[in-house]
């Protein structure tokens, strides 16, 4: 009986491609570094609403753990530190160094296009420090518009439109002065639940979306026979994954715009994961030649 349970579950387990590859495939995370969203709604009651609408929506895809997200919001500070840290002002032992922002396989870009707010009912009730309790009815609606850029040639790779609603009664919050979307207070209000909605919509769209674009990396190094990953367990690399190895070619340029159109890949070699550590990973080629592996080579699934 149970020898015939355990060939049964084999055979779902084939059919539905439960593999061990499988599984390793799926833990692969992207790459995406995330823009300040422009806020396009006319809405200006929050004068931070884009920059904090992105913030909130990086931390959801780290907290997804299908990604390793990059922020763009800084990236000027961080360019002016390597800049100062490149001049005769500071010491040379820990300044940051010119060239290491990590690069992101894709970029997140968008609009929020609606933000509003429909209230109806009560009063404003009791106030206390500035927020607000009433009896209201409320319709909030939010929508955004998702743009996924391809990092090599800054094609828009999709454009999508991503809504939220709330409807809801009884106790409301409100708010007199500054408001905080990141702030516990707002996020109990109809409009931080809509954000929220949005966010989640976000996500699950990003999730589907960029599970179907596959995975890279990049030779770091080939020593002894060994290939080294510039990706390790922080990017869910594990020991057993196969990988193929390519060759890019020289970029193609489009003769009446200027812009990048790619480049043609070769494939070069086979490799296999055999070792992992947390930023980095070692493979064992399986067919192809390490001499003809170097530096910078694609590594893909």
């Amino acid at each position: 009986m149970k020898s015939k349970v355990l060939i049964f579950l084999t055979v779902v387990a084939l059919s539905l491609g439960w593999t061990t590859a499988g599984f390793c495939s799926g833990a692969l995370k992207k790459t995406v570094a995330v823009f300040e969203f422009q806020n396009d709604s006319g809405y200006s009651s929050i004068a931070t609403l884009g920059q904090d609408f992105s913030t909130q929506l990086s931390d959801a895809l780290v907290q997804s753990g299908k990604f390793i997200v990059l922020t763009r919001k800084d990236l000027d500070v961080v360019m002016a530190e390597q800049d100062l840290a490149a001049s005769d002002r500071m010491a040379k032992s820990n300044t940051a160094k010119i060239g290491k922002i990590v690069p992101a396989q894709i970029l997140i870009k968008g609009q929020i296009t609606e933000f509003e707010e429909d209230t109806s009912g009560g009063g404003q009730g009791l106030s206390i420090h500035g927020v607000s309790l009433g009896m209201k009815k409320s319709a909030t609606h939010m929508a955004v518009i998702i743009q996924l850029i391809d990092s090599t040639t800054g094609e828009i790779i999709e454009s999508k439109r991503v809504e939220g609603e709330s409807t809801g009664g009884g106790v409301s919050l409100g708010y007199s002065g500054a408001i905080d979307i990141n702030s516990s207070n707002f996020k109990k209000t109809p409009l931080g639940k809509v954000i929220q909605i949005t966010i989640d919509q976000a996500v699950d769209y990003l999730s589907r979306k960029l599970s179907s674009l596959p995975w890279e990396g990049k030779v770091v190094t080939v020593k002894d026979g060994l290939v080294y990953v510039n990706s390790g367990t922080t990017a869910g690399v594990q020991t057993g994954n196969t990988f193929a190895v390519y060759k890019e070619g020289e970029a193609l340029t489009d003769p009446d715009t200027g812009m990048n159109l790619g480049s043609e890949r070769t494939k070069i070699a086979d490799i296999k994961i055999s070792e992992v550590q947390e930023k980095f990973s070692k493979a064992q080629i399986t067919s192809g030649k390490a001499e003809e592996i170097s530096k910078g080579d694609i590594v893909q699934e």
